[in-house]
């Protein structure tokens, strides 16, 4: 080895939060790292940022090393890990890796996206082993709520550093192999150094229940339905997907399909043989046509996305889908922090309409793909690291993680955040640099960053509305016309019950009085000094300043 090698971790993404996972692993001496980077996921936007649904990571500082960067690396095909590749992957150029069901995600999403027409996702096998510069990369099967899921053995010539990606303990899975223990020991008994592991259930006491568990009371519950049952879950969750058609047709039932991003799944889980043996499913056209009580429709929503098969159900807005008293929703999945509103809403419709709603609230109808603490607890018993890194989580998440660790009794913790340079080896782990991150704001086709002025004015119209004015001047400074107003977000009347157009007006007419001749032949002066009157008008007279545009014309 050279003089001045280090191996090193950063997260741009995961740390701080659930999702938005993106993360790098580098090394070589500072000035000549090779890095790689463990997938590239999106995360989704709260009501502080109007118009905006999606946040990405700032890639700013892999842009600036992208000459080094290997490779990206995806552990599996959830859109919090790979949801970002779309916008951002056109800016670095590198290779990607994945496994055949996330590359076949990828590619299906993005068939008609010019901005990946160069993207070639080489696959790899699960359990395979691929080799880019001083890394050594193996992919280990874990289970998860999606297939192909992957834990990484990344290996270096400092030393072994394992990524667990999302996983779970789940010793009988409805699709794809159990979290490979054996293996994930073996690797152990070759030494690793650090461990990077998921927190999202960290809180939770125990192990988690089975999707077997699931995939038989869903099975009841749609046995037992008098009329039609609609199933909302993730739409990337083929597991529960099978699970729902494996219930329907012992049960008489046909499946229905609602929404394209479900569609879009099934058709690579076909591809991919997840779906073997289990008959077509019908499109909403066939709705109508068949028995209330022979039907099952799999629809997304799961997290009142508004534009989503579900909520436009519960509206009674979704073409010739219709709900009746007497039907069966079943929400198959949970609800995401900071979506308790929309999902709400939605559920408060269909109920509305004399829908009956069954979620986990009252039966074991989702088990979660991230492991509690008693798995966590096995899983560093067979890695048996050095080092742990707590990662996917919110602030609480990693601290309770970082408290388990220790308590597990692993020689070095590392608490880290997003944009933390973090030394693994060699000599003691820890922070030693910050390196630039973020967030960015995908709003409408265009990405900008999340404080974008604009996303910043567009919060303060929703508070206070705005208010435009023209105003033309002669070139002798004299008034021409009357001024034009335009309000919009603004109460009719003030609190005195003055009409609010009368208050804006005199406001104008007032300033306007008081400008002296050079001032109105001053645009600038005369816009400050009409904007300046009219906010304090405005805010004395309703409580709230809004936005004042003024425009003024020479005529």
């Amino acid at each position: 080895m050279d003089g001045g090698e280090e191996l090193v971790f950063c997260a741009l993404g995961g740390l701080g939060e659930i999702g938005m996972n993106a993360a790098l692993y580098g090394f070589g001496p500072p000035q000549r790292r090779k890095y790689i980077m463990v997938d590239l996921g999106l995360s989704f936007a709260g009501p502080d940022l109007p118009g905006v649904d999606l946040l990405l990571p700032d890639l700013t500082f892999v842009e600036k090393i992208k000459k080094d960067l290997l490779g990206l690396v995806i552990t599996h095909a959830h859109e919090d890990h790979i949801g970002a590749v779309a916008d951002l992957w056109p800016n670095l150029r590198c290779r990607v890796f994945a496994t055949r069901f996330a590359a076949g995600l990828l590619n299906a999403k993005h068939a008609n996206d010019m901005n990946l027409s160069k993207l070639e996702v080489e696959t790899v096998q699960i359990g395979g082993r691929i080799k880019l510069g001083p890394f050594d990369i193996e992919f280990v099967p874990v289970a998860h709520s999606i297939p192909e899921s992957c834990a990484l053995a990344i290996r270096t010539p400092l030393g072994t550093v394992v990524h667990s990606g999302d996983w779970k303990i789940d010793p009988t899975p409805t699709m794809g192999p159990p979290t490979d223990a054996d293996r994930l020991t073996a690797i152990g008994d070759e030494g690793v150094l650090a461990l990077i592991c998921d927190s999202t259930n960290i809180l939770r006491d125990g192990e988690s229940p089975s999707e077997k568990e699931v995939a038989e009371n869903l099975e009841t519950l749609i046995g037992n339905a008098p009329g039609r049952v609609v199933v909302t879950t993730f739409a990337s969750n083929v597991s529960r997907l099978k699970a729902v058609a494996d219930a329907a047709a012992a049960t008489g039932r046909s499946v229905i399909i609602g929404g394209r991003a479900m569609e879009r799944t099934i058709g690579v889980a076909r591809e991919c043989g997840y779906l073997d043996g289990v008959p077509p499913f019908f499109s909403t056209e066939r709705y109508s046509a068949l028995d209330r009580n022979r039907t099952v429709l799999l629809a997304t929503g799961s997290q009142g996305e508004p534009r989503a098969a579900l909520a436009r159900m519960s509206q009674d807005d979704y073409g010739d889908v219709r709900l009746a008293p007497g039907d069966r929703v079943i929400f198959s999945s949970r609800t995401i922090p900071g979506n308790e509103r929309e999902v709400g809403k939605i559920i408060n419709g269909l109920v509305a309409q004399g829908v009956e709603v069954i979620t986990d609230r009252t039966h074991m109808v989702h088990v979660s793909g991230h492991p509690r603490r008693a798995e966590v607890a096995k899983f560093y018993g067979w890695v048996r690291p050095q080092i742990a890194v707590p990662a996917h989580g919110e602030p609480l998440h990693l601290a309770e993680h970082a408290a388990f660790a220790t308590a597990l009794g692993v020689p070095k913790v590392v608490k880290a955040r997003n944009g933390d340079m973090v030394v693994l080896a060699p000599g003691d782990p820890g922070v030693i640099d910050q390196v630039p991150h973020g967030q960015l704001a995908k709003d409408g086709h265009v990405v900008v960053p999340a404080n974008d002025a604009s996303i910043a004015a567009r919060t303060k119209l929703a508070f206070a509305g705005i208010i435009s004015i023209a105003v033309c001047f002669t070139q002798r400074g004299d008034v021409s016309g009357d001024p034009d107003v335009l309000m919009s977000g603004l109460p009719s009347h003030t609190r005195d019950g003055k009409p609010m157009d009368v208050a804006v007006d005199e406001a104008i007419f007032n300033t306007l009085d008081n400008l002296g001749r050079g001032k109105r032949r001053d645009p600038d002066a005369a816009a400050n000094a009409i904007e300046r009157a009219v906010r304090g008008a405005v805010g004395h007279a309703w409580g709230k300043k809004p936005l004042v545009h003024v425009l003024i014309v020479e005529a």
